[in-house]
């Protein structure tokens, strides 16, 4: 894709999120997004055929830019049970961010969580891959044990995921020692089944 045909259509996606999260997905059309964008109509419909698909990219820009966010945590030189602990929370307070930043689409994202899980597809892919990764390193440092670091990474993404409606809802505590109190819950039940006990 030529650059400035790449940034005609990352743009017409910022104009879509801006409104999106102002006004709503509902009440957002697609004329309103050509006009904010000052490309008028024919330009917009030579990227996105509906709302839905323009929409849909939104999404998708927010989720690379998460993904973005999760390489440079596993590309930390620290040892791999600090990176794993340290990848949970950065993962869960910028989707949490992501959610809130997008105002409107905070309702969205939870009436439309199943269209939503349609484009996370392809991330859910690469982030079960990025934790994989860094099973591995724990194994090969000696720090985590098991037998299936690609199972194990597979079950860790989906706990994850388990905890992005309650974290964004502000159910799991949001005072200081509620926090402390959380993680030293997760890292217990973390690494009491995969941490090597020292004798």
């Amino acid at each position: 894709m030529p650059i400035t045909v790449s940034k005609t259509r990352d743009m017409l996606v910022d104009v879509a999120r801006q409104l999106f999260a102002r006004s709503g997905v509902d009440n957002t059309t697609m004329n309103d997004i050509a006009q904010a964008s000052r490309k008028g109509r024919r330009t917009l419909y030579t990227y996105f055929k509906s709302k839905n698909e323009i929409y849909m990219a939104v999404v998708e820009s927010e989720l690379d830019s998460l993904y973005k966010t999760l390489l440079s945590v596993a590309s930390k030189d620290i040892p791999a049970d600090e990176k794993i602990i340290t990848f949970i929370y950065t993962r869960l307070d910028a989707i949490k961010a992501l959610v809130f930043r997008n105002g409107t689409l905070k309702a969205t994202f939870f009436r439309d969580i199943w269209r939503v899980e349609k484009v996370r597809k392809n991330f859910d892919i690469r982030e079960t891959e990025i934790i994989e990764g860094i099973l591995n390193e724990g194994v090969a440092q000696g720090i985590f044990e098991m037998p299936d670091t690609h199972i194990t990474a597979v079950v860790l993404h989906h706990a994850f995921k388990g905890l992005e409606v309650p974290y964004i809802r502000g159910l799991m505590g949001d005072n200081v020692s509620q926090r402390l109190q959380r993680k030293d819950n997760v890292m217990n039940l973390i690494f009491n089944g995969i941490k090597i006990k020292k004798n």
